[in-house]
């Protein structure tokens, strides 16, 4: 009978542990504590060219960050300042 040997190469990296690095999102970087809905610039950068707000994989926010993008960009939608739908 001849022994079948199984294949003992690892596909991972050598040395990686399965740590993911830590990126922090924009609002977190620059320390934000309130999004401002008045802040339109930064705001727009969080929304399709169809006026749908990005997910958070998309546009890199942590969850917290995400919700306050959110409650933002409906403020500004309800204040007439970003549109609902283009």
């Amino acid at each position: 009978m001849a022994r079948i040997q199984k294949n003992t190469k690892s596909r991972r990296k050598p040395g990686f542990a399965g740590a993911r690095e830590t990126t922090q999102c924009r609002f977190c970087r620059g320390s934000v504590d309130y999004i401002d809905y008045k802040d339109i610039d930064t705001l727009q950068k969080l929304l399709t060219n169809r006026a749908k707000i990005y997910s958070r994989k998309r546009s890199g926010n942590c969850a917290g960050c995400q919700r306050k993008a959110m409650r933002a960009i409906k403020r500004a939608r309800f204040m007439a300042l970003l549109p609902y739908t283009t």
